[in-house]
């Protein structure tokens, strides 16, 4: 499946727990102030990959613990991010996915953005915000973003914080 992305690094240690393959989607709508990925808020940017491809680059790494989707946001593309995730799964890999959006908006929202929320096991919310920057936060920019154990959220019916 087509996925616009900015690009794809292998090895990350800082976009999730473990090696991680973080694919950095292209098109936000938040433009954050701050932000560290200005490059990827233009939807008319980046390039366009095939989601086989990533996924052959995470099977060839026997390293990996997982994918993680960033950005520009994923749920701007929720089919073929989630797509990547599904993939991830059979690989045996776990998928951090992060958003400016909250949980709670993409619950409402629903239909594509929910399928690419259930398909995610980690999911870092909402808006990088200046005022609330912390260098001292595990894999996320500022104290108002929350890493939500999905499944167990999901289960549960309320918001459950992943715990390392």
């Amino acid at each position: 499946m087509r996925i616009k992305i900015s690009g794809v690094v292998n090895d990350s240690i800082v976009d999730g727990s473990g090696f991680r393959l973080t694919v950095f989607t292209q098109g936000c709508p938040h433009h954050c102030p701050g932000c560290h990925n200005p490059q990827t808020h233009d939807p008319e940017g980046g390039f366009w990959s095939d989601t086989e491809d990533i996924l052959r680059v995470a099977k060839e790494n026997p390293l990996l613990d997982g994918i993680t989707l960033s950005g520009g946001d994923p749920f701007e593309q929720p089919l073929p991010c989630a797509e990547l995730a599904k993939g991830a799964h059979a690989l045996g890999l776990n998928v951090w996915t992060y958003t400016g959006y909250t949980w709670e908006a993409l619950l409402a929202e629903g239909g594509d953005k929910k399928t690419l929320l259930e398909s995610t096991d980690i999911l870092v919310d909402g808006p990088f915000l200046e005022r609330e920057r912390s260098l001292e936060l595990r894999f996320k920019g500022s104290r108002n973003q929350r890493t939500i154990d999905v499944k167990k959220s999901l289960e549960s019916g309320k918001i459950v914080l992943w715990d390392a």
